[in-house]
């Protein structure tokens, strides 16, 4: 599973608002609220993400393994 969380923090941590975010990057709020969700986002949206604030991917997201189901 993909967690956007280290994306959450980022923006936490840089004092960004997220609607401050969508007017830079031109993203919309519908993919911000995937990202919010920790849904599938597309590598254009990651690169858009990464070029405003100036980061890289592993910046902005990180793999968590998902519970075995017995």
């Amino acid at each position: 599973m993909i967690s956007y969380k280290p994306f959450q923090k980022l923006l936490i941590d840089r004092d960004i608002k997220k609607q401050d975010l969508l007017k830079i990057t031109g993203i919309s709020s519908a993919t911000m609220a995937k990202l919010n969700t920790n849904e599938y986002v597309s590598l254009e949206v990651i690169d858009k993400l990464c070029t405003a604030l100036e980061c890289q991917p592993g910046d902005l997201l990180e793999h968590r393994a998902e519970p075995k189901q017995s």
